[in-house]
């Protein structure tokens, strides 16, 4: 599970990571899960914490991006694999520190045609953090 921090509760998410979406790096509340974030810190311990962060090159500005992104889903749900019984990864990111994918463009000569490369990554890196139950 997948928790994230809106106001004043903790509540599940699920991935949406999407290039052509405007916060690419994002997550949509499911709407199974919502507890005040008081009653979650009281209850709830954090185990470890983890950036995750991906870099991509290519021809097409939007495949190379979606790449990237794929790339840092993937990482995420290694992290899901790996969770214990009454563990959870929680979104430690704020609005003001947000990640977003960045990306530059550069003119290359390819089979004697003139093409964009682009590379893209995202800064800064998400943070999540594991968090254990530690009653009820």
């Amino acid at each position: 599970m997948i928790l994230r921090v809106y106001g004043e509760t903790v509540q599940s998410v699920a991935m949406h990571f999407d290039s052509k979406a405007f916060n690419e790096v994002g997550f949509r509340r499911d709407r199974q899960n919502s507890i005040p974030v008081d009653e979650f810190e009281r209850e709830w311990e954090k185990v470890s914490e983890h950036e995750i962060s991906a870099k991509d090159e290519g021809l097409v500005q939007d495949h190379t991006q979606q790449r990237m992104l794929d790339s840092m889903e993937s990482a995420v749900n290694e992290l899901l694999a790996g969770l214990g019984e009454q563990e959870a990864l929680r979104v430690e990111n704020d609005e003001t520190d947000w990640p977003k994918a960045r990306d530059t463009q550069r003119k290359i000569v390819e089979d004697g045609q003139n093409r964009l490369q682009f590379e893209a990554w995202v800064d800064p890196p998400l943070r999540l953090a594991v968090w254990r139950r530690t009653s009820g």
